[in-house]
Protein backbone atom coordinates (compact mmCIF):
# COMPACT_ATOMS: atom_id res chain seq x y z
CA UNK A 1 0.00 0.00 0.00
CA UNK A 2 2.90 2.41 0.78
CA UNK A 3 4.23 1.87 -2.40
CA UNK A 4 1.17 2.19 -4.36
CA UNK A 5 0.86 5.97 -2.14
CA UNK A 6 4.60 6.74 -3.10
CA UNK A 7 3.75 6.51 -6.58
CA UNK A 8 0.58 7.96 -6.67
CA UNK A 9 2.74 11.10 -5.45
CA UNK A 10 5.28 11.11 -7.57
CA UNK A 11 3.23 10.73 -10.49
CA UNK A 12 1.11 13.52 -9.09
CA UNK A 13 4.19 15.84 -8.84
CA UNK A 14 5.55 14.86 -12.26
CA UNK A 15 2.37 16.02 -14.00
CA UNK A 16 3.11 18.66 -12.00
CA UNK A 17 5.62 20.08 -13.67
CA UNK A 18 5.08 19.09 -17.13
CA UNK A 19 4.06 21.81 -19.61
CA UNK A 20 0.63 22.90 -19.02
CA UNK A 21 -1.89 21.51 -22.27
CA UNK A 22 -4.27 24.83 -22.71
CA UNK A 23 -7.27 23.09 -25.14
CA UNK A 24 -5.45 19.83 -26.59
CA UNK A 25 -2.29 22.29 -27.29
CA UNK A 26 1.16 22.90 -25.34
CA UNK A 27 2.07 26.58 -24.15
CA UNK A 28 5.71 27.03 -23.53
CA UNK A 29 7.92 30.10 -22.66
CA UNK A 30 10.59 31.52 -24.96
CA UNK A 31 13.15 29.60 -23.74
CA UNK A 32 11.85 26.64 -24.04
CA UNK A 33 10.70 27.25 -27.66
CA UNK A 34 14.35 28.62 -28.14
CA UNK A 35 15.67 24.97 -27.34
CA UNK A 36 13.42 23.25 -29.10
CA UNK A 37 13.93 24.82 -32.15
CA UNK A 38 17.91 23.91 -31.52
CA UNK A 39 17.36 20.33 -30.92
CA UNK A 40 13.90 19.31 -33.14
CA UNK A 41 14.57 19.45 -36.75
CA UNK A 42 11.02 18.58 -38.51
CA UNK A 43 9.02 21.87 -37.50
CA UNK A 44 7.28 24.73 -38.41
CA UNK A 45 7.22 28.27 -36.89
CA UNK A 46 3.90 29.84 -37.90
CA UNK A 47 3.61 33.59 -37.50
CA UNK A 48 -0.25 34.21 -37.15
CA UNK A 49 0.51 38.22 -37.26
CA UNK A 50 -0.88 40.38 -39.70
CA UNK A 51 1.09 40.48 -43.60
CA UNK A 52 2.13 43.67 -42.56
CA UNK A 53 3.60 42.90 -38.86
CA UNK A 54 5.34 40.04 -40.91
CA UNK A 55 7.01 41.95 -43.19
CA UNK A 56 7.99 44.21 -40.78
CA UNK A 57 9.98 41.75 -38.13
CA UNK A 58 9.53 38.03 -37.70
CA UNK A 59 11.72 34.89 -36.78
CA UNK A 60 13.68 33.25 -39.39
CA UNK A 61 12.45 30.55 -41.29
CA UNK A 62 8.72 31.21 -40.30
CA UNK A 63 5.41 31.31 -42.01
CA UNK A 64 2.45 33.62 -42.11
CA UNK A 65 -1.08 32.24 -41.94
CA UNK A 66 -2.95 35.42 -39.91
CA UNK A 67 -5.19 33.93 -38.01
CA UNK A 68 -8.46 35.54 -38.97
CA UNK A 69 -7.52 33.63 -42.01
CA UNK A 70 -7.49 30.19 -40.26
CA UNK A 71 -11.04 28.61 -40.82
CA UNK A 72 -13.03 25.13 -41.00
CA UNK A 73 -9.70 23.39 -43.31
CA UNK A 74 -6.72 22.28 -43.35
CA UNK A 75 -4.20 24.68 -44.45
CA UNK A 76 -2.45 24.15 -47.54
CA UNK A 77 0.53 25.53 -45.74
CA UNK A 78 0.23 22.78 -43.15
CA UNK A 79 -0.26 19.70 -44.85
CA UNK A 80 0.99 17.44 -42.27
CA UNK A 81 -1.50 17.15 -38.81
CA UNK A 82 0.68 15.67 -37.06
CA UNK A 83 4.01 17.86 -37.97
CA UNK A 84 5.45 19.92 -35.08
CA UNK A 85 3.73 23.50 -35.06
CA UNK A 86 5.61 26.34 -33.27
CA UNK A 87 2.72 29.37 -33.06
CA UNK A 88 3.65 32.78 -32.32
CA UNK A 89 2.26 36.20 -32.96
CA UNK A 90 2.73 39.82 -31.33
CA UNK A 91 1.51 39.75 -27.75
CA UNK A 92 0.42 35.95 -27.35
CA UNK A 93 -3.21 36.58 -27.45
CA UNK A 94 -3.80 35.80 -31.49
CA UNK A 95 -1.23 32.54 -31.13
CA UNK A 96 -3.35 31.80 -28.50
CA UNK A 97 -6.60 31.64 -30.92
CA UNK A 98 -4.68 30.38 -33.53
CA UNK A 99 -3.42 26.99 -31.45
CA UNK A 100 -7.00 26.27 -30.47
CA UNK A 101 -8.31 26.21 -34.28
CA UNK A 102 -5.72 24.38 -35.20
CA UNK A 103 -6.19 21.68 -32.79
CA UNK A 104 -10.07 21.92 -33.62
CA UNK A 105 -8.84 21.24 -37.51
CA UNK A 106 -7.22 18.15 -36.12
CA UNK A 107 -3.51 19.12 -35.77
CA UNK A 108 -2.01 16.96 -33.21
CA UNK A 109 0.97 18.63 -32.43
CA UNK A 110 0.78 22.39 -31.62
CA UNK A 111 2.69 24.60 -29.57
CA UNK A 112 2.32 28.01 -28.49
CA UNK A 113 5.01 30.52 -27.05
CA UNK A 114 3.42 34.04 -27.08
CA UNK A 115 4.24 36.60 -28.85
CA UNK A 116 7.37 38.17 -30.97
CA UNK A 117 7.61 41.23 -28.44
CA UNK A 118 9.09 39.14 -25.85
CA UNK A 119 11.46 37.36 -28.61
CA UNK A 120 15.40 37.30 -27.53
CA UNK A 121 16.61 35.94 -30.61
CA UNK A 122 17.38 36.86 -34.37
CA UNK A 123 14.69 38.51 -36.40
CA UNK A 124 13.90 39.60 -39.85
CA UNK A 125 12.16 41.70 -42.12
CA UNK A 126 11.17 42.65 -45.35
CA UNK A 127 10.98 40.06 -47.98
CA UNK A 128 14.16 38.57 -47.21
Amino acid sequence: MRKAFAFLLVLLFLMGCAAPVEDGYRQIGMNEAVSMMEEETEYIILDVRTPEEFAQRRIPGAINVPNESIETQALSQLPDKDQLILVYCRSGNRSKQASEKLVALGYTNVVEFGGINDWQGETISGDT
